[in-house]
């Protein structure tokens, strides 16, 4: 990537932290209605979380919300909706830090006033003392490490949810990422064998024989956390939050790894995992985490596009220097722009 359009992206980037933090939070057009069709099972909408979440007809999505993200979130809520065979009968679980809260659940309201959400507070007190420095900022954000979380913040009467980053959209039913059957395993995930699984750790965690001890024996392969179904009940008996926290206090330690919140999962899950299908996870469309190089899709067909890495398409679209596959990104994209204020209907 040229010097130039890396610094604009950077730039672009550091301007939308520092205004969604203190200024104006992006408008967005208001999304149709979609509505389920007749094959559709009904289901009763009652007002607390507690009881539909029982009901086996549900889908559960987990997602964060912040100033800073807010167009990627609403682009994928936007797309899983579009091709949602039962869309009404998709609930969506945010998660939020106490800042600008309020103003988030009303863009979501509006954005989409027919859609099955809440929102729980996440508090980042539980993360502060526990984050290292990674080698990009954004990964060090408390919200990103909220995923940990989940079996602690939604309601006990989830059993199963599917957790998605706010950099991807989805192109097929999340129906069949629903139905996937997870067997005896915690969590299921599109994993990547071929990946140098060594290279997520450093050196000093390799030398050292309890923690290199740790993944010996299992057939450990990388897999990426920005799209996991996980079966909350199992999280909870096995009290899977504790175990990655002690990883990450052991990285406060002894600086053990280089990548925000993947690797306490990889140590954790690696090698139990329930493999879904690549199609479900065409990541790595925002290049790597220090240039953000322009990337092609994965060989193979294709039910979602993840934007991982530094480059976010929205940053990339505003610069007037999209990479191409941006481009099935931005039907997506319901932000309002300024010259569309006063002619939008």
């Amino acid at each position: 990537m040229p010097p130039t359009l890396t610094w604009t992206l950077a730039f672009l980037f550091l301007a939308a932290v520092a205004e969604s933090s203190s200024g104006e939070l992006p408008v967005f057009r208001e999304a149709p209605a979609f509505r389920n069709g007749r094959e559709c099972p009904r289901t009763a909408w009652p007002t607390a979380a507690d009881n539909h979440a029982r009901n086996p007809s549900v889908i559960h999505i987990a997602m964060t919300l912040d100033a800073t993200y807010l167009r990627g979130s609403v682009a994928g809520v936007f797309s899983v909706l579009q091709h949602a065979s039962c869309p009404e009968n998709v609930v969506f679980h945010f998660i939020a830090t106490t800042h600008r809260r309020l103003e988030l659940r009303r863009i979501i309201a509006t954005t989409f006033p027919y859609l099955n959400f809440h929102i729980y507070h996440f508090d980042s007190n539980l993360v502060r003392g526990k984050i290292s420095y990674s080698i990009r900022r954004a990964l060090d954000q408390p919200l990103n490490y909220a995923r940990m979380y989940l079996a602690d913040l939604v309601p006990a009467t989830v059993r199963r949810i599917i957790y998605f980053d706010s950099d991807l959209i989805v192109v097929d039913d999340v129906a069949k990422l629903w139905s996937i059957d997870l067997g005896k395993h915690v969590l299921g995930a599109p994993e990547y064998c071929h990946a140098n699984f060594t290279n997520y750790f450093t050196h000093r965690f390799w030398s050292n024989p309890s923690y290199a001890a740790s993944i010996k024996g299992r057939d450990a392969c990388y897999f990426n956390t920005g799209v996991m179904v996980i079966d909350l009940w199992k999280w909870r008996e096995g009290r899977y939050t504790e175990k990655l926290e002690n990883w990450m206090r052991i990285q406060k330690r002894s600086r053990i790894y280089e990548l925000g919140s993947l690797p306490p999962f990889l140590l954790v899950f690696a090698g139990d995992v329930e493999r879904v299908e690549h199609r479900w996870n065409q990541h790595g469309l925002g290049g790597d985490n220090l240039e953000g190089l322009c990337r092609d899709l994965h060989p193979g067909p294709v039910s979602l596009l993840h934007w991982s890495g530094k480059g976010k398409p929205w940053l990339r679209i505003d610069s007037k220097k999209p990479c191409p596959l941006d481009s099935l990104w931005a039907p997506y994209d319901l932000f309002r722009h300024s010259s569309s204020l006063f002619n939008d209907t």
